[in-house]
């Protein structure tokens, strides 16, 4: 009998459908799978207008998602051999819709079952997954696996075309900068991830599953990138209350403390960021053993609370 897989995702512009896709593709005659997006009732705008983008941030931070539409119940039917969970961080938080879909009743779907989270983002995505994790947890799953896929680009580029692809609607490259998003390669690419998952589940030793996808870059992490998310999960938390005080979202009477956090994010993205990178580098140097034991953490699947 075929295992059978369920395919539970979120994606505004598709690019993370397109790389589930890939990673089962060289096993979708080996197994069952079924695939359930998740949708909020009022679907965010793309490309975004930039109020409404940084209007979302207080309540990503705070874990206040709008709602999602019902998972269709034949998912809850069938009883799964294995659950992958795709999801985007948004100010190093899941994106609301997945946040939605946790903290909801439609969560115990993972019930005393193996998950695999699939993450496709810019860079940053520990303290999201710290999140999930978390959750996860808290409906009886059992996270097996974590894959990682993320735009390669310099920071400065992949945050300009990111931009571009966000306010415009532009993935394509234009001028000097790339294609905008996790590389077409790297998306192509996500096939070898298949069959290493389909052999550990054949062979029931999901529980050495990671060590497996680590095997074939499934995270690769930079020990900077730690420093630079405990900097900015602590700012994003400030701003989320602060603008929160003046009301609920697309609230006018919060606009102006929006339009503050807009400003000043901007400002350090792209003049404080070098200065915070070079005092990262310091702080690597000075603390190299330290960070490393964060790295081989955040690659792992373990859970503690407090670590970002």
């Amino acid at each position: 009998m075929k295992p059978r897989i369920l395919i539970l995702y979120y994606t505004q512009t598709g690019q993370l459908r397109e790389i589930l896709d890939n990673v089962v593709a060289d096993i979708a005659g080996l197994a069952e799978i079924d695939y359930a997006q998740i949708e909020p009732v009022k679907p965010f705008p793309f490309p975004w207008k930039a109020l409404e983008f940084f209007d979302a941030m207080p309540e990503t931070v705070e874990h206040l998602p709008a709602a999602i539409r019902p998972i269709p119940p034949q998912v809850f039917s069938k009883n799964y051999d294995l659950i992958f969970f795709g999801y985007q961080p948004w100010f190093l938080n899941p994106s609301q819709p997945a946040t939605a879909f946790l903290k909801s009743e439609f969560a115990g779907v993972f019930k005393n079952k193996p998950v695999i989270t699939v993450i496709g983002c810019r860079n940053m995505w520990l303290h999201a997954q710290e999140k999930v994790k978390a959750y996860i947890e808290a409906a009886n799953g059992r996270l097996v696996g974590n894959i990682v896929l993320n735009d390669t680009n310099s920071n400065l580029v992949s945050l300009l075309t990111v931009i571009r692809w966000s306010f415009k609607g532009q993935k394509a490259a234009s001028g000097l900068l790339p294609a905008a998003g996790v590389q077409e390669v790297d998306i192509y690419e996500a096939k070898r991830f298949g069959n290493t998952i389909y052999k550990h589940l054949k062979d029931n030793n999901l529980i050495a599953l990671q060590q497996g996808l680590l095997g074939q870059g499934a995270v690769k992490l930079r020990p900077g990138l730690v420093i630079l998310e405990q900097r900015g999960i602590k700012n994003f938390r400030f701003w989320a209350k602060f603008i929160r005080e003046k009301g609920g979202p697309g609230d006018p009477n919060r606009a102006k403390r929006v339009l503050m956090f807009k400003n000043l994010l901007l400002v350090a993205i792209f003049i404080l960021s070098p200065i915070s990178s070079f005092t990262a580098l310091i702080k690597l140097l000075i603390k190299r053993n330290s960070l490393m034991k964060d790295v081989d953490y955040f690659k792992q699947l373990q859970f503690e609370k407090g670590r970002l």
